[in-house]
């Protein structure tokens, strides 16, 4: 199987109009398996690559410019018999409370009536991490903000997708220790809610930084910036090759 990462958008909340919303795809064999975030711009972007909605969808965190998009998956779904109840959303039991508070609880979800926002989706709370389509996916958190509000995801040999963040060495000594590229928030500066590259620089060791490329930036003069100090940094639309992950656990043999 081939394996890779399609960046749907790498901006910030600022620079979701002209760069995306921050969010990818996993794709199996080039198809996509899983949706990481899906704000608006994302969803758009998704239904222009694939010329289908997504099937399931992990939520790293309640910020619109991540989660906006999931209202319009909503209505398209609700009203679609073949995949009502069918879409999957993985979310940590941490932004499960916030992500219903903000979307679900709206009164009246529907003007007909007789209808829950969950009535959509198949709900999958997760907390050390789930299965999707035979591959295991660990969950942890990281710093945005509040504790326990905000995670990112690994498959394990594959691939650590950071989402929003401060730096996070701790975590990244035990989930990205198996040659994973690691998808890493970076901006040119950071601030309390998000990695700037001085602090990337600061907090990591060299080889983790050779492996990380970095995402949700404020511009494209930014990008450049960074890229002139020798670092990868994603554009909208690009694909990376992936290893295969590694087996998932308890099952013998290769993933690949």
């Amino acid at each position: 199987m081939n394996w890779s990462l399609r960046f749907l958008g790498v901006g910030n909340s600022q620079a979701a109009v002209t760069l995306g919303s921050a969010a990818a795809t996993i794709e199996r064999d080039g198809q996509p398996l899983l949706m990481i975030d899906c704000g608006q711009e994302a969803l758009t972007a998704f239904e222009a690559q694939y010329g289908a909605l997504p099937d399931a969808v992990f939520v790293t965190h309640v910020h619109m410019d991540h989660v906006a998009g999931l209202e319009r998956l909503f209505f398209a779904t609700y009203f679609n018999p073949a995949r009502r109840g069918k879409v999957r959303l993985y979310v940590p039991v941490g932004v499960l409370p916030h992500l219903q508070s903000r979307l679900a609880d709206y009164p009246g979800v529907v003007a007909e009536g007789d209808a829950n926002w969950w009535d959509a989706f198949q709900l999958v709370p997760v907390t050390r991490g789930f299965w999707h389509q035979g591959q295991w996916f660990d969950v942890f958190p990281v710093r945005h903000h509040l504790p326990d509000t905000a995670f990112g995801l690994r498959l394990a040999g594959s691939l650590v997708w950071t989402g929003d963040t401060r730096p996070i060495p701790e975590m990244l000594a035990l989930h990205a220790g198996a040659g994973e590229l690691v998808a890493h928030d970076c901006a040119l500066q950071g601030n309390p809610s998000h990695s700037g590259l001085d602090d990337l620089e600061r907090e990591y060791p060299r080889e983790l930084l050779s492996r990380c490329v970095f995402y949700h930036y404020a511009s494209l003069a930014d990008a450049a910036e960074m890229r002139a100090r020798g670092y990868a940094v994603a554009s909208p639309g690009e694909v990376l090759a992936l290893r295969a992950p590694n087996p998932p656990p308890g099952h013998a043999g290769s993933a690949a």
